[in-house]
């Protein structure tokens, strides 16, 4: 019990800087759009501090799901400076991270017996495939020459969601599921953000909103994850 109250008080004070960095940037600077080096900072903090916390209390089993939180803080850098060039960047880097969240997810269910799939997978397939394909009426045409980084975008954030859907029963799929449906709401209020709306109130409501979203995605990914690999760490 002692040693459990002591790892519960290690990631409290290790989720402490990144859970501070991400209020702080909330408050401050997610309603605007105007870049700033201390703007760069918290935001980058906000994730960065994820990854550290995931090294010391994961260690190297969760090797993946760390390079791809590492690929969300590079990604959350790019994205709060301004010009496509650091626009294509932060989305490459995303990415990055899902793939590596994908391959994770992939060999971890290989490890507990392979893809769980039932009824409610091939629903939430379903869904899942329904929201991609909607994104070519409604997002796709309003992306210019960004059109195809956009679309393979989608992909590879679809090839994440339908892997973690098809995760095996074991304990913290469920965070892990929050986790990526958060995510992937996110990223969709970025493109609404980014592409579609216009009135200045919507696009701050927006930000607002899809900032927690992201964040708290991250975080339950790391911590279902940890929950997910659990019998491993020993």
């Amino acid at each position: 019990m002692q040693h459990a109250n002591l790892f519960a008080a290690s990631e409290i004070a290790l989720l402490l800087l990144p859970s501070l960095a991400a209020c702080g940037y909330w408050l401050l600077y997610a309603a605007q759009d105007q870049p700033s080096w201390p703007r760069t900072l918290l935001k980058t903090t906000a994730t960065a501090g994820l990854v550290l916390a995931g090294a010391i209390l994961a260690g190297p089993g969760l090797a993946l799901i760390l390079v791809g939180l590492a690929f969300g803080a590079a990604g959350d850098f790019a994205l709060s400076r301004r010009g496509e060039p650091a626009f294509l960047a932060g989305m490459a880097a995303f990415a990055l991270g899902h793939l590596a969240y994908a391959v994770a997810m992939a060999q971890r269910a290989a490890g507990l017996g392979g893809f769980a799939i039932g009824a409610g997978q091939i629903t939430a397939f379903c869904g899942l495939f329904a929201l991609l394909a909607s994104t070519e009426l409604w997002l796709s045409p309003h992306t210019s020459r960004l059109r195809w980084p956009v679309r393979g975008y989608v992909l590879v954030i679809g090839l994440m969601a339908a892997v973690t859907i098809a995760l095996p029963p074991h304990g913290g799929r469920p965070v892990v599921w929050s986790g990526a449906a958060l995510f992937v709401l996110s990223d969709l209020l970025l493109a609404i953000e980014i592409f579609i709306a216009r009135p200045p109130r919507l696009k701050r409501a927006l930000r607002l909103a899809l900032w927690p979203a992201y964040w708290l995605g991250q975080t339950a990914i790391l911590f279902g994850a940890m929950l997910y690999w659990l019998d491993m760490q020993g």
